[in-house]
């Protein structure tokens, strides 16, 4: 048998072993991270007496939706659907509004005192005032307790700016835009016209992130505002978790009050659990749409440059 079969079959001997732990390995991952998904959407929808005990581990035992009427009962939730839904959509406009254009002018080599600039965005980074300056500026501007308390004090992430601006920097030839001004092409012809259709990777990554961001949020709005009508899901849903657990030790109740506290604690684990899902469950169906622009767009954004 010649060397170069040799070569070859145990080059074929090594691919199959690097296969097969290849998929053994792919197989656990998998099953780490669908544990949890399906456990959670299992458990929203048992038997509160099953969760509780541990005998539902996987699939659901006694079917049920008490969790989901006790959620969608409360009457806050479709508010704070309607308002995160508002911030998310708008807050992640005024994202991509800021970040896409800062990151085009420190991608370009022209920008004078570029260098500065930058220094200037990654030392913020590091080195933040803390929440109370923040709130004191947020209150000297007069926007405590409004929808720009919400949307302006996280309107650009600098390390957003920073992927934004790598992308751009290594994606789109300098010559394209060169030739463009020979054409005739003004600046904001140039940014409109060839930058944004060439950046749609990076954009749709940056609204993705955005996106679950305001989507997540509600430290700040718990912060900024009072006025309920203004609150996000996530303000409401924390409220409903302390409810569902508040501890009655000390108080005088009633039998009625007892009963409805011992059904509200039985239900409080599948309430947990319903939340978990109403949370989640827009954001789960939004990614397979921006996947492969996923993809693609964080890894030429985080690995080149």
């Amino acid at each position: 048998m010649s060397a170069a079969v040799k070569n070859r079959i145990r080059s074929s001997k090594g691919d199959l072993v690097f296969n097969i732990f290849n998929t053994i390995f792919l197989i656990i991952v998998t099953i780490i991270t669908l544990y949890p998904l399906i456990f959670v959407v299992s458990a929203s929808i048992s038997d509160p007496n099953m969760v509780n005990s541990g005998k539902m581990w996987l699939w659901p035992i006694g079917f049920t939706l008490d969790g989901y009427n006790r959620v969608f009962a409360n009457s806050d939730i479709w508010i704070g659907y309607r308002n995160t839904i508002f911030y998310t959509v708008f807050g992640t406009l005024l994202n991509l509004a800021v970040t896409i254009p800062c990151a085009y002018a420190l991608a370009k080599k022209s920008l004078p005192g570029r260098k500065f600039f930058n220094f200037l965005f990654l030392f913020t980074m590091f080195f933040s005032g803390g929440l109370i300056p923040l709130y004191m500026l947020v209150k000297t501007l007069l926007l405590l307790d409004t929808i720009w308390a919400v949307l302006l004090p996280t309107a650009a992430s600098i390390w957003n700016i920073i992927i934004t601006r790598t992308f751009l920097e290594t994606t789109i030839p300098d010559g394209l835009e060169e030739a463009a001004e020979i054409d005739g092409c003004s600046t904001f012809m140039k940014f409109f016209k060839i930058i944004l259709p060439l950046s749609a990777p990076i954009i749709a990554v940056m609204a993705l992130f955005y996106g679950v961001g305001h989507w997540n949020s509600y430290f700040n709005e718990m912060i900024f505002l009072s006025d309920r009508n203004k609150f996000p899901l996530q303000v409401f849903l924390r409220e409903l978790i302390i409810i569902t657990q508040m501890d009655t030790n000390g108080q005088t109740i009633t039998s009625t009050e007892a009963q409805s506290i011992a059904e509200q604690q039985r239900l409080a684990g599948i309430i947990k659990y319903s939340i978990m899902v109403v949370s989640t469950l827009p954001i789960i169906c939004v990614y397979p749409f921006l996947q492969r622009f996923f993809v693609k767009g964080v890894m030429v954004g985080s690995i080149k440059g």
